[in-house]
């Protein structure tokens, strides 16, 4: 059974986000806090349409898309302004999971090809907004994209005549029933347009709604029943809370069968508060909230581990880690090297936001992009001069003065240590 998706959509023009593809109006005037409002009230991907007139304008926009990558735990797919493939490869770059390529452009064919066989067909989306674009270019859907988008009433149920490519469907219909039934065709997997994407959305009781109409939604499956595991004897399930990025150990919390059902049905961690005897969803009321990566359970299924992101710090001391003050023991695991760069990347970051006097590092973003390219490319060239002298200790040294000033222009440009890791995967 396919997984049905609800996908909100924002459409920004001149920084802001409005409220439909011919209407200007200001919806809200910051896509960045809309994209986390769908991404922390139950969304389960994000549709992105740039409708930028100008190319300063459109480096704008590409800004506030990556922004909002760096601040949301689901996927984007973003379209508007695509002409060429270095168009796709600035789109990706900037955080969005698919491209999604107009079909119905004289100049698409090529384009299709290029940028599929150049960055995967699984990272492209075709949009179409009738069917004889469909059939048209029905060779190009399926040698060469992952996904369509329709932005079209249509005969759903005769498309999976067509292709077998999973669609997602953007409508201005307003009528849940009207919703529910095209969700319910077969080749539909996600729903987007104007419903979706209200304010006054509430997705986990439209998705109970549909639940009830037999339609499968997103969600996480668990493999194992909450019967299933050893419990404690307060009948309740230890659960050890770790960051997936750097595997700190956050917090020690705990699960009832609600807690974990809720879990498991909406990705966001939820507890079972023992002093209040009642469910809390991890940031409901600091906005600090943790999303699921992973779970597993101990060889004796009494304790969860518990992978998650978070927004914020998990404790209420704002550090990042609950466990963070040692009282038996060494550090000993301070060299990891992801923790480490990750460490010293958020330490830049939080520099760059809360200004501190006479810190080199704001010495460099008050000076500006020329005078961090300009340590870039000195540590560049002591490294090579470093390494044609065979001197290993001043190779350690070059080589740690660029990791640090390319961190420094990662920060400035929006670009982190996930980015890099993911084009590194991709490669």
């Amino acid at each position: 059974m396919t997984y049905k998706r609800l996908i909100p959509c924002i459409f920004i023009k001149e920084g802001k986000a409005v409220k439909w593809f011919d209407n200007g109006d200001v919806l809200f005037n910051n896509p960045i806090e809309l994209a986390k409002f769908y991404n922390n009230h139950g969304a389960d991907e994000l549709l992105v349409f740039d409708l930028s007139d100008d190319a300063k304008e459109h480096e704008h926009t590409i800004d506030i898309i990556k922004k909002m990558n760096l601040e949301i735990q689901i996927p984007m797919l973003v379209g508007g302004n695509i002409r060429k493939a270095e168009d796709v490869h600035i789109i990706l770059s900037a955080g969005a999971k698919r491209a999604l390529l107009n079909l119905a452009k004289d100049s698409a064919a090529q384009l299709f090809e290029e940028v599929s066989l150049k960055f995967g067909k699984e990272r492209i989306a075709a949009s179409l907004n009738d069917f004889d674009t469909l059939f048209k270019q029905q060779h190009l859907i399926e040698e060469y994209c992952g996904e369509i988008l329709f932005m079209h009433r249509l005969d759903l149920d005769s498309i999976i005549n067509i292709t077998k490519k999973p669609c997602i469907v953007l409508t201005d219909a307003m009528d849940e029933a009207e919703l529910i039934q095209i969700l319910k065709s077969q080749s539909v997997m996600g729903l987007s347009g104007k419903y979706v994407s209200r304010k006054e959305m509430e997705f986990e009781k439209f998705k109970a709604k549909c639940s009830e109409k037999e339609l499968k939604m997103a969600s996480f499956e668990s493999r194992m029943e909450f019967s299933q595991f050893r419990l404690n004897s307060e009948g309740l399930l230890p659960v050890v809370v770790q960051n997936y990025k750097t595997q700190e150990a956050l917090m020690l919390a705990y699960m009832n069968e609600a807690a974990f059902e809720k879990t498991i049905k909406t990705g966001r961690m939820t507890y079972f508060s023992r002093s209040r005897q009642s469910l809390w969803i991890k940031g409901e009321t600091s906005g600090r909230f943790q999303f699921v990566k992973s779970l597993a359970v101990d060889g004796d299924k009494e304790t969860l581990l518990a992978k998650v992101e978070e927004t914020e710090p998990a404790c209420r001391t704002k550090h990042p880690a609950s466990y963070f003050q040692s009282i038996v023991g060494n550090d000993y695991d301070e060299t990891n090297p992801r923790q480490v760069l990750e460490r010293v990347y958020d330490t830049i970051l939080k520099q760059k936001e809360h200004p501190k006097e006479g810190s080199y590092t704001n010495y460099l973003f008050e000076k500006g992009i020329d005078k961090i390219l300009k340590k870039v490319g000195e540590d560049a060239t002591g490294l090579v001069i470093a390494a044609k002298n065979q001197n290993p200790e001043q190779i350690k040294h070059e080589l740690s003065d660029l990791l640090y000033h390319a961190m420094v222009l990662m920060a400035e440009k929006g670009v982190t240590w996930e980015d890099i890791l993911r084009e590194l995967a991709e490669r």
